[in-house]
């Protein structure tokens, strides 16, 4: 049964939740400050202009603190328990019996709450807002081109139209190219009468030019319709592949995707034998994101008791950040193994909280003894 919180767990919790909201905003400014930054090079193309670049960055805020949450979590844990070893509150609280579990959990319960919270923005408010930041930027930069919200990519060359359900930029040995999947070009005449639609499993930017595979092309002439199907063909297209990849922006990308749409994409991708490790890897990630948190958190407790009763602010953002920075180039390298070498990315994903989990354990076995 969960105990009761008494004035010792909210005194924590107030302190930790205060310290991973100043370490939360401070990390989300400086991101959306760089994003801002990084921005105004593209200003001037269409009528993409100062005003534009800020309702950009506007839009991505809750998928970037989405992001930075971990981080800031785990640096926030560290403030705020130092906060309280340095002036001897852990100390007193011990002395009054309050066990190092209990007050683990003081730290665990309300970060919790604010995960839980996260997950739900990262699966609704997130993407959507990615979405909109993503469309507002491609129509503002080109008047033909447009990311919809549910139809995928949408872009224009004369009489022809281009709608991509997704795609991503792809590279082999030294070879990078733009890979549209589930294709559809929708050819009008002059006069607005549609001539053809062509339907493309996969569509590549190579060499100059299109490589459209798998094509099924309906030809609608006067008084007849003529069905044609071509294991490949070449379209020769002025359509610049990186000017859609840039106009797409995160349309392309699996980790702005909520879980949901990543499922999506790996049933698609199964389905039509096409690879699926990138949104497998970003899916599983999705599911092991509470995991992270509190490990990293509950990991970081030990210190709160030995190296953080001395030392300044410093010396415990320091301590923060090799936590968090190190924990997430294991965890990156563990799914690039992952995918390399075939493995279960859910065992991938377990390695890094379990191995932190492990080392909290021995270092508070170690402390008690």
């Amino acid at each position: 049964m969960m105990p009761l919180p008494r004035i010792h767990d909210l005194l924590v919790a107030r302190v930790v939740v205060a310290t991973v909201l100043l370490a939360w905003a401070v990390l989300v400014g400086l991101d959306a400050v760089l994003a801002a930054v990084d921005e105004i090079d593209n200003m001037g193309q269409g009528e993409y202009g100062f005003v534009s670049v800020l309702t950009y960055v506007a839009y991505t805020v809750p998928r970037r603190a989405y992001t930075m949450f971990p981080t800031a979590a785990v640096i926030g844990t560290l403030m705020g328990l130092g906060q309280l070893a340095a002036s001897s509150e852990l100390t007193a609280l011990r002395a009054l019996g309050v066990s190092r579990r209990r007050l683990s959990l003081s730290v665990a319960v309300p970060l919790a709450l604010l995960t839980a919270l996260m997950m739900l923005s990262g699966e609704t408010l997130g993407p959507g807002a990615q979405r909109a930041a993503d469309a507002m930027r491609a129509s503002a930069r080109s008047s033909d081109m447009i990311v919809a919200r549910y139809s995928g990519l949408w872009a224009r060359e004369g009489n022809t139209f281009l709608n991509a359900r997704d795609g991503r930029e792809r590279s082999d040995d030294g070879e990078a190219w733009l890979e549209l999947n589930d294709v559809r070009l929708f050819e009008f005449a002059d006069d607005g009468r549609l001539e053809s639609v062509a339907q493309v499993g996969l569509a590549e930017h190579r060499d100059g030019g299109w490589r459209l595979r798998d094509v099924r092309r309906v030809t609608f002439e006067e008084r007849a319709v003529a069905e044609v199907r071509v294991d490949e063909e070449r379209w020769d297209s002025q359509l610049d592949a990186a000017s859609l990849a840039a106009s797409a922006g995160g349309a392309f990308r699996p980790r702005y995707m909520s879980a949901r749409e990543l499922a999506e994409g790996i049933d698609y991708r199964r389905r039509n034998r096409l690879d699926a490790s990138e949104f497998e890897e970003h899916y599983w990630g999705r599911w092991y994101y509470p995991v992270n948190v509190l490990a990293l958190c509950l990991a970081a407790m030990p210190f709160a008791f030995g190296s953080l009763r001395s030392g300044g602010l410093g010396r415990r953002l320091f301590i923060g950040v090799v936590f968090a920075l190190g924990f997430w180039m294991l965890q990156n390298q563990v799914a690039k193994l992952a995918a390399v070498y075939g493995f279960d990315y859910r065992v991938a994903y377990a390695v890094p909280p379990v191995l932190m989990m492990t080392v909290s354990w021995l270092l508070f076995r170690r402390r008690s003894g």
